[in-house]
């Protein structure tokens, strides 16, 4: 039903752009964006590249924050294109992760060009200010790019916490002027009660909902319960047991983003997650088994008490807690979104709106937690398109 619903906006935006309508190859790019990002697989994302008119570039950014990798999509006709940086979510795969770069090489296609800043700790499943500092100097570094951009503002787009982390980094004073617009797919806007939900399932209040409403359970993803054990592990078992109760949580990690890829590879890398988990000892052990038998209520009430301890989520990691952006913000949600809930975008858009900030907020049924992956009607999917397409009009 999926396909069909895609195929069906596309024949009507051939048609559009065949009568000349101007906005027509823009959702029609669009689209395709979409496509990237639901059908992108690791073989095909490698083969691509030697047929593309892209160039693409890999280095080494020396930023305020430190060192870091980057890769760089453009157009080889080209000579200079509009910025966009594009950031990761948490995934061990980093920059490489195989879904972002043919989603990079589109929007590369579309005459922008884009950067792909690798954020160590994202990579590793951590949550830290670094992911901030990476986005800025990444931010810094292509606009001074003059000779492949445009001497314009560049644009950020965040994945998952990426978004949340975009949205802080454009508020910071180095860049908060040099900021076209901010992207967040499925990010949050309140770090502590995005955990909070994961730790107990139950979703913050929406806005506007009566005082006397019960909070509405959404059993939470197990993923995202044992990325907050994987960052709270020293606090939860004995120094020398850490490593290796990290080891097994990042072998499960692991298994989980493999099932979107490859189902063998899944079954193994969780085969092996149970493995480690036979090997440890006690408290590891017990823990390691909530984590391969997906129990997040049991996990969720040994973490509630830390996902509040701002020594470990600052308010600076939220844009919430942070000084807002100066440029216009896009919200996308998953409405159905069991990592960070679909919550977050209603309640953000209303602090930003009211920090005077320009807010284009969607929540779709297309899409889950930062991926197209679901069933919807053409009315969804047309939905979908047009809110990309304003991504590619800024």
């Amino acid at each position: 039903m999926r396909k069909r619903a895609l195929a069906a906006v596309a024949i009507v935006l051939a048609a559009a752009m065949a009568f000349g309508w101007s906005p027509g190859r823009r959702y029609w790019r669009a689209g395709k964006l979409l496509s990237a990002l639901s059908h992108a697989h690791a073989a095909g994302a490698q083969a691509e590249a030697a047929t593309d008119p892209l160039i693409e570039e890999t280095l080494t950014v020396e930023g305020a924050g430190g060192s870091f990798r980057a890769r760089i999509f453009r157009l080889r006709e080209q000579p200079r294109g509009r910025g966009l940086i594009v950031a990761h979510g948490i995934h061990h795969e980093g920059m490489n992760e195989r879904r972002m770069v043919p989603f990079a090489r589109e929007l590369a296609r579309a005459g922008l060009v884009v950067m792909t800043p690798e954020m160590t700790d994202l990579a590793d499943y951590r949550i830290t200010r670094q992911g901030v500092h990476v986005i800025r100097d990444a931010a810094t570094y292509l606009r001074g790019r003059h000779d492949i951009v445009e001497d314009a503002p560049v644009g950020l787009l965040g994945f998952s916490f990426a978004g949340g982390l975009s949205l802080v980094a454009a508020g910071r004073p180095s860049i908060r002027d040099r900021v076209a617009y901010v992207f967040s797919f499925g990010g949050h806007g309140d770090l502590p009660r995005a955990l909070k939900y994961l730790c107990t399932g139950f979703e913050p209040r929406a806005p506007g909902a009566p005082a006397d409403r019960p909070p509405h359970f959404r059993a939470p993803h197990d993923y995202g319960i044992a990325v907050i054990l994987l960052g709270a592990a020293d606090r939860l078992v004995p120094p020398d047991q850490v490593v290796a109760l990290r080891h097994g949580i990042e072998t499960f990690l692991r298994a989980s983003q493999l099932t979107l890829v490859d189902m063998a590879q899944a079954h193994a890398a969780y085969n092996e997650s149970k493995a480690i988990a036979a090997t440890l000892p006690e408290p590891s052990a017990t823990l390691m088994k909530m984590v391969n038998d997906r129990d997040t209520r049991a996990l969720g009430e040994r973490l509630l008490p830390i996902v509040s301890d701002v020594s470990l989520y600052p308010p600076s990691l939220s844009p919430e807690g942070s000084p807002p952006p100066s440029a216009p913000v896009f919200l996308l949600h998953g409405t159905d979104d069991t990592v960070i809930p679909a919550v977050e975008t209603l309640l953000l858009a209303r602090h930003l709106e009211a920090e005077r900030v320009e807010v284009h907020s969607l929540l779709s049924g297309l899409i889950t937690h930062a991926e197209v992956d679901k069933t919807a009607a053409a009315t969804e999917t047309w939905k979908l398109v047009r809110f990309w397409s304003l991504l590619l009009s800024e």
